[in-house]
């Protein structure tokens, strides 16, 4: 029993940052946007709270600091995803190239260097499931959450009532790109408090296929969460009896079932009806 006990403890630890960053994308995909630079905004953001809790002493100053630069960071990719119509899918696996590598080399100096007082993790924890149940009431109780997805689902309708498209875009896109910065946090101040290169660990990856896996669905994403959590901290026992160099791909052959769902459930209707293409002002 304290081995089960332990092992859903390990895996609701997994699971917290993979359903925070996944409420990101769940809100940006909602508006039509899809972000593959969910582990470079968790990578930045992670960097970017440790560093400022471990130079301030600051634990929420460190912890606002995540959330920002995540944001930061999206903002990137709404400009050249949003504003400029780029491919969306091209300009997140940059931003994740361009994350990972920026936070592994800024971050040299801070590690061996472990957090002395980290966040409590049941904070996360909790506030995590209250923040998606809190995404769903947006989502699909307000106005605002129905204007977000008809910007997902038909974008020549919101534009003829007089809403700005772009702006909602961006608005989503920075919202996701907070909640990935404030998945890194996570694992910087609570989870594992110290900074190593690779600190996210696939976990952003994991964060992009849990979206589509639930359907779009913030409430079911807790439990889609928990169980990816499940199965990473198994593949992580399992070192040494499966070959390192397999599970170190995992994610990655993850991200490559993920465009093939995301093509899939576009075909079944199953996807918002405008994710992925750009929009241009005045288009139907």
């Amino acid at each position: 029993m304290n081995e089960l006990l332990s092992v859903l403890g390990q895996a609701v630890a997994f699971g917290t940052p993979i359903l925070l960053a996944a409420l990101g994308e769940v809100v940006a995909e909602r508006a039509g946007v899809v972000n593959l630079g969910v582990e470079g905004m968790m990578a930045l953001g992670a960097l970017a709270a440790f560093a400022t809790a471990q130079t301030t002493g600051n634990l929420l100053l460190g912890l606002l600091m995540g959330v920002l630069v995540g944001a930061l960071a999206a903002a990137i990719h709404a400009l050249v995803a949003v504003t400029l119509r780029a491919n969306q899918f091209v300009s997140g696996l940059a931003l994740t190239a361009l994350g990972l590598g920026v936070s592994g080399l800024l971050g040299q100096h801070f590690v061996g260097s472990p957090l002395l007082e980290p966040l409590p993790g049941a904070e996360f924890r909790i506030g995590a499931v209250l923040l998606a149940i809190g995404v769903w009431g947006v989502l699909y109780l307000t106005q605002t959450g129905l204007i977000l997805r008809s910007v997902g689902e038909n974008p020549g309708a919101v534009d003829v009532m007089g809403i700005s498209v772009v702006r909602v875009r961006w608005l989503a896109v920075l919202f996701g790109g907070a909640m990935a910065g404030l998945a890194g946090s996570y694992l910087s101040l609570s989870y594992r408090p110290a900074w190593v290169d690779g600190t996210t660990a696939g976990l952003g990856w994991i964060a992009v296929a849990l979206t589509i896996f639930v359907g779009w669905h913030p409430v079911r994403a807790i439990l889609g969460a928990f169980f990816f959590g499940l199965l990473y901290h198994l593949a992580f026992r399992l070192q040494g009896r499966v070959p390192s160099e397999f599970l170190l791909m995992l994610p990655y052959l993850l991200v490559v079932v993920v465009l093939s769902l995301a093509a899939l459930r576009r075909q079944q209707g199953a996807a918002p009806e405008a994710l992925g293409l750009p929009y241009k002002r005045g288009e139907r």
